[in-house]
């Protein structure tokens, strides 16, 4: 398998694109270590270098790492309150930015380059409207994934972002049960549909792996063409 003796970690992987992810990088023979396992805080640094710990500690190294955690309030920018932001802030972006960190660190320690995954959303750069702080926290992704990935090029550290459009995960549970909802969402894709997790987590295995050497510092976008959309007038 493509992953074989790799060890991973991957963040809010006990649910939705994280545990397909989990699912998919095991497939391919990685050993994989997940957040739920001692329920650390991702926004927290000391919980961060305690999961990269734990992984080496276990495994020996850190091949891949995966900054999938996230979080959304569904508000606008007239009404995200303070601690709405600071949270949605802190869980996406800030342990996205501490992950690479850390685990950039370590994987230039031991040598051998390595691969940081960042789950983004297509919102890293399409307008959400009434849900401001997340689309914030993703663009934040977006140039951490372009700037870490120059920086980390002569380590052989390749940062790369995946952009996944609507999918069919907990998340997104309110519209998946409103028929209406549902229909205006499909209708907006052109492939008339959501994804599948296991969708967006080959994706992550194809990034993880050797046949995707030469990618880094951008998003692959998987979002049924939904960013391309329109309306033909």
């Amino acid at each position: 398998m493509s992953l074989n003796n790799k060890t991973a970690i991957v963040t809010g992987g006990n649910s939705g694109i994280g545990q397909a992810i989990v699912l998919e990088l095991a497939r391919q023979g990685a050993r994989v270590v997940i957040d739920y396992l001692f329920h650390p805080d991702v926004s927290k640094i000391a919980d961060l270098q305690k999961l990269v710990d734990a992984a080496v500690s276990k495994f020996g190294r850190l091949d891949i790492m995966v900054n999938n955690a996230g979080i959304e309030t569904r508000t606008s920018v007239l009404d995200t309150s303070e601690a709405q932001y600071d949270e949605v802030l802190a869980v996406n972006l800030k342990s996205a930015f501490f992950g690479t960190q850390i685990a950039a660190k370590q994987m230039i320690k031991q040598g051998g380059g390595g691969r940081i995954i960042n789950v983004t959303s297509v919102h890293e750069d399409w307008p959400m409207p009434g849900n401001t702080a997340y689309c914030l926290a993703k663009g934040g992704i977006r140039m951490l994934t372009r700037t870490a990935g120059v920086e980390l090029a002569r380590h052989n550290i390749l940062v790369v972002g995946v952009g996944p459009g609507a999918v069919a995960t907990p998340i997104n549970l309110s519209t998946m049960n409103d028929p209406a909802k549902l229909a205006q969402l499909d209708a907006a894709i052109p492939l008339r549909r959501m994804a599948r997790p296991e969708e967006i987590a080959s994706v992550v295995g194809f990034l993880a792996g050797d046949r995707a050497s030469y990618i880094t510092a951008t998003t692959v976008f998987t979002d049924g063409g939904i960013m391309q959309s329109s309306v033909g007038l």
